[in-house]
C-alpha cells in the first residue's frame, strides 16, 4: 500500500475549493454594505487592507523582486480582465439573489476550457466542445425568464454574470501561462495595486456622486453612489473584505499556477452550494426552479469535461 502523496494536482484543487469559499464570503460581505457604499469605495478599502496582506506572502515567498517580469503587457491584461469580471459581478450581486448571479457565473469553467486552446495550447476535442455547447444551454435556461419577463425582470442586468465569466476566464488561463515564470503572491500583488488604481481614478472621476442618475438600477447606482466615512462596524467589515481578498488572490493564483486550467475549473461549481448558504442564511434569498434545471444541465457538462480530461491523462501516463 502506498500513501497517498499531496501532488501538485491535488494541491491545485485544494487550493480551488479554499478559494471557493472566500470567494463566496466576499461576495456576502459586499452585498451586505452595497446598501451604503459605492462599488469602488468598497474596492478600494479592501484592496488596500489586502495589498498589506499579499505584501507579506510577498516577502515570504522572496521578496520584491519577485515582480520583475518580463511580460509586462501580459500581466497588465490579466489585471484588466479581473478588473471587468469583478465590476460585473458586484454590479450583479446587488441587484440578484447570490445563488442565481453565480449559477450563472458557472459558465466561467468552460469559457477556461475554450481559452485553453488558444491561450495554452491544450487539445480540446469533438465530445469536449459538445459538453461545452449543452453547458451554454444550461446557461440560456436560467437567464431567458428573466430576459423575458419585461419590466417584471432582471432585463439586461442578467448578463453581468457571463460577463464577469468571460473575463475571469480570461484572467484564470493568463494565470495558468505567467504562473510558470512568476510567483502566486506577484501575481496576486499586482491585481491588488491594479484594483487600487482603478477604484482611485473612479473617486476622483465619481466620487461625490455627481454622476449617480436618478431613478436608475440599483446595479448603476452601486457604481456611481459617493462615497462615505463607514461606521465602526462597516469599517470592521472592510478590514475583513481585505483579508478575504488576499486569501482569495492567493488561493486562486495557487491554484492554476499548480493545475491545469481544465483540471481544476469544474471545482469551482461548490461555489453554489457556499452562495446559496449565505443568499438563504443571510439575505433569505432562494433561486427559481428554473435555475437548479439550468445550473443540474451545466454541472453535468462540467463534470463530463472534467471526467474526459482525467481520462486522457490516464492514456497519456500508459
Amino acid at each position: 500500500m502506498t500513501a497517498l502523496t499531496a501532488t501538485p494536482s491535488r494541491l491545485g484543487i485544494a487550493f480551488m475549493l479554499g478559494g471557493m469559499f472566500f470567494v463566496s464570503l466576499n461576495d456576502m460581505l459586499i452585498k451586505l454594505l452595497a446598501g451604503g457604499y459605492p462599488l469602488h469605495q468598497i474596492i478600494f478599502m479592501r484592496s488596500f487592507v489586502g495589498l498589506l496582506l499579499t505584501f507579506g506572502m510577498l516577502m515570504a515567498e522572496g521578496g520584491v523582486g519577485l515582480l520583475r517580469t518580463g511580460k509586462p503587457m501580459l500581466h497588465t491584461l490579466r489585471c484588466v480582465c479581473i478588473i471587468i469580471a469583478n465590476s460585473c459581478m458586484y454590479a450583479a450581486i446587488v441587484a440578484m439573489p447570490l445563488a442565481t448571479a453565480n449559477a450563472i457565473y458557472f459558465v466561467a469553467p468552460l469559457f477556461v476550457t475554450l481559452l485553453s486552446i488558444p491561450v495554452l495550447g491544450e487539445r480540446v476535442g469533438p465530445r469536449r466542445f459538445a459538453a461545452i455547447g449543452m453547458g451554454f444551454v444550461g446557461v440560456l435556461v436560467m437567464m431567458m425568464p428573466e430576459l423575458t419577463a419585461g419590466s417584471a425582470g432582471l432585463g439586461w442586468v442578467v448578463v453581468l454574470p457571463l460577463c464577469a465569466a468571460a473575463g475571469y476566464a480570461s484572467m484564470s488561463v493568463l494565470t495558468r501561462k505567467l504562473g510558470a515564470t512568476s510567483r502566486a503572491s506577484a501575481l496576486a500583488i499586482q491585481i491588488q495595486i491594479a484594483f487600487l488604481v482603478v477604484s482611485a481614478v473612479m473617486y476622483l472621476i465619481a466620487g461625490d456622486g455627481r454622476y449617480e442618475p436618478e431613478g436608475a438600477s440599483e446595479s448603476i447606482r452601486f457604481l456611481l453612489r459617493p462615497w462615505l466615512w463607514p461606521t465602526l462596524w462597516d469599517a470592521v467589515v472592510f478590514g475583513g473584505l481585505g483579508v478575504v481578498s488576499a486569501l482569495v488572490g492567493y488561493f486562486m493564483t495557487q491554484a492554476y499556477r499548480l493545475s491545469p486550467a481544465a483540471l481544476v475549473a469544474p471545482f469551482e461549481y461548490v461555489l453554489l452550494v457556499y452562495a446559496l448558504f449565505w443568499g438563504w442564511t443571510v439575505f433569505g434569498e432562494w433561486p427559481d426552479a428554473t435555475v437548479f434545471l439550468g445550473v443540474a444541465i451545466l454541472v453535468a457538462s462540467g463534470v463530463y469535461i472534467f471526467m474526459r480530461e482525467g481520462r486522457r491523462r490516464s492514456v497519456r501516463r500508459v
